[in-house]
């Protein structure tokens, strides 16, 4: 005989079909959970469907093309008369001069034609590229330092008269220098309270500075560069300069943000980094935009439909709700999706103020980096956003069997995984420690401590050039390498998916036992199958067989038989009292009592998989309970013939 638990699942009647076959049949909780799930489902799908379209509305294959026009225009280097030019390959203050007054000038000034021919500016409007209109005007800002911001040893002090720090905002020069004639030669503050600080390779800047913009003339533009170069604009005491312009193409709807950033460091010398961002800025030009106009709407009336739902949750559970992991989901969901709305509102708001200033005054430098900026974390957050929303939908297939046994697998060895990456990262972070101390001066990779620990993740994965920490270091290279490739790689690692593959096959053999809950499924779809078609009429209607069908169909044939004038039965059932005679109607809704009481004394599948799983739990103990004893049983036996042979 099976045992009760393979007979019995929770949520389903197993109920005997005329040939003496179990047929399964889904109780009115299980069936009810069932309907449950897959509405919320259905309704969750479309709300992806709906966020997908907006996210991937956004961004196109065009941006990256863009992107790369503008890295061709200005940062690749070039060779032009006999000399590389090109913002990467600023390496002085020289350098910076050379490239602000030939390449960035031919490239913001473009008066070139398809034919190479000149091209006379019309109405000093530049076309970056031929497509891309220039925005206003480029804009110029630098970042500096006071003298005597550093610590001179006492040694020194009669060898050394100035000394400039790096970057601090404590030690930020905002006094004015220079002729004193202009604004580039005052300091400015930040415009907005909200402009981001720049977190660049050397330093964190501020958003103020000494700031000057160019004019729309390109002759004007090179004497203005001339005379800033003759009168030292860049001093010692210059840490960063900063070269921000936009421009739009109209072809794609696209405008693009170019920030070029050059820091001159403590040290000497000078670093180049760059942003180009393109950003999808007017939103509602085509009729696909205004599609997704639509899909915004319906996107807020998700939102607003799921904040009303998990607020009456929070009122029914309380504290316990925020022990659901799913329910901790839900709100990072809301939450951030309030956030993309907010800031939707605000970015429209915004693009219309910022373009009422452009068209009013040409002249001045449109800050449409401000807002691609928060247009670039918007899109993280959104990529975010999409991240979990897809992994919610684990949330609504748990009745898959291959998706409850990833789940358990994963939930039941987190203890163990915990355990073990304490002491991964004890070994990985002592090994990170002993790069950057041996090989921190001389090697890029670790030239930090966060660049160790990256460095030391592509070695697992097997990216990494021993060649270079074997010349920093020819005796502990060489060590540090094979060491750690030993222990982390082949030990670490390996106890790693031991951990899981042994989890995972402890899962699944509990599974093998479990009822499964995919079979309710599809009893859910034939029985509402069923019924579609015996209501089309293209199919006859089952006959129940249950017993209590059984004894009410003996009890209308009985009926029928004594209406029928068979004088002996009705003599017979005559003779019955009015309570006998209600009798038969009686037993079968008391055998339909006594079903319902029966489908609701089932337990749940979740109840039953705990117990089930508290059972393989303690099995488990028992082994090791009976191993024990086994060895212990093994020891005495060989101190029972080791004795004994002592005595012969």
């Amino acid at each position: 005989m099976e045992p009760a638990a393979a007979q019995q699942e929770p949520g389903v009647d197993r109920r005997l079909s005329g040939t003496g076959a179990v047929k399964p049949r889904i109780s009115l909780s299980g069936e009810l959970e069932l309907k449950t799930t897959l509405r919320e489902l259905v309704v969750y799908v479309v709300f992806l469907t709906d966020l997908c379209l907006l996210t991937f509305g956004m961004v196109s294959t065009d941006m990256y093309y863009l992107n790369k026009v503008m890295s061709r225009v200005f940062l690749e280097p070039s060779l032009s008369n006999g000399t590389v030019s090109g913002f990467e390959s600023i390496r002085s203050r020289a350098d910076f001069w050379r490239f602000a007054e030939g390449r960035l000038l031919d490239g913001l000034y473009w008066d070139k034609q398809y034919s190479n021919r000149t091209l006379t500016l019309q109405d000093n409007n530049s076309h970056i590229y031929y497509e891309n209109l220039l925005l206003g005007v480029a804009q110029i800002r630098q970042l500096k330092v006071r003298n005597n911001t550093c610590s001179i040893y006492l040694y020194f002090h009669n060898l050394l008269e100035d000394c400039y720090s790096k970057y601090r905002y404590q030690a930020e020069d905002k006094s004015d220098f220079g002729p004193r004639n202009g604004s580039e030669w005052k300091y400015a503050s930040a415009s907005s309270s909200l402009s981001p600080w720049y977190w660049g390779c050397r330093g964190f800047y501020s958003s103020g500075g000494y700031i000057f913009t160019l004019p729309k003339s390109k002759q004007e533009s090179i004497e203005k560069l001339v005379f800033l170069r003759q009168n030292n604009w860049i001093t010692r005491g210059t840490r960063v300069v900063f070269i921000d312009f936009s421009t739009y193409n109209a072809n794609i709807n696209l405008f693009c943000i170019v920030r070029l950033v050059v820091e001159f460091p403590a040290t000497g010398g000078a670093y180049t980094s760059s942003h180009i961002y393109s950003v999808k800025l007017l939103r509602y030009v085509t009729y696909y935009d205004y599609f997704l106009a639509s899909c915004e709407v319906a996107f807020c009336l998700f939102i607003i439909t799921f904040i009303v739902q998990e607020a009456v949750k929070m009122v029914k559970l309380k504290k316990e709700y925020f022990q659901s992991a799913w329910n901790c989901l839900d709100l990072v969901l809301l939450v951030v999706s309030i956030l993309a709305i907010a800031f939707n509102i605000y970015r429209t708001i915004k693009v219309s103020m910022l373009m009422k200033k452009l068209l009013s005054d040409a002249k001045e430098y449109p800050d449409f980096y401000f807002l691609a900026y928060w247009q670039v974390l918007y899109n993280n957050m959104i990529a975010i956003n999409i991240f979990f929303a897809w992994i919610k939908i684990f949330k609504y297939i748990s009745f898959n069997r291959t998706m409850t046994q990833l789940s358990s697998t994963l939930s039941r060895c987190a203890k163990d995984i915990i355990g073990f990456a304490v002491m991964f990262f004890i070994i990985f972070f002592a090994y990170a420690q002993f790069g950057y101390l041996v090989f921190g001066a001389q090697v890029k990779e670790f030239s930090t401590f966060p660049n160790c620990i990256f460095t030391q993740f592509r070695i697992v994965l097997g990216d990494f050039n021993f060649e270079t920490t074997e010349a920093a270091n020819r005796i502990l290279g060489p060590i540090y390498f094979i060491t750690f490739v030993f222990f982390v790689f082949f030990v670490l690692l390996n106890m790693f998916l031991a951990i899981i593959n042994e989890t995972y096959s402890e899962v699944k053999a509990d599974f093998e036992v479990i009822p499964s809950q995919e079979f309710q499924l599809r009893d859910l779809f034939r029985e509402s199958y069923n019924k579609t078609l015996v209501k089309l009429r293209l199919k006859k209607p089952e006959v129940d067989t249950h017993p209590a069908a059984k004894s009410l169909e003996r009890t209308n044939k009985d009926i029928s038989q004594l209406s029928d004038g068979d004088s002996t039965k009705k003599e017979k059932y005559g003779k019955v009292s009015k309570p006998q005679e209600e009798n038969p109607r009686e037993q079968y809704r008391a055998a339909e009592d006594a079903d319902a009481v029966t489908a609701q004394s089932y337990v749940s599948m979740e109840e039953f998989q705990k117990l089930f799983r508290y059972t393989a739990e303690l099995g488990k103990e028992l082994n090791n309970i009976n191993a024990k004893i086994r060895r212990l049983t093994k020891i005495v036996q060989k101190l029972q013939d080791a004795s004994g042979k002592m005595e012969q």
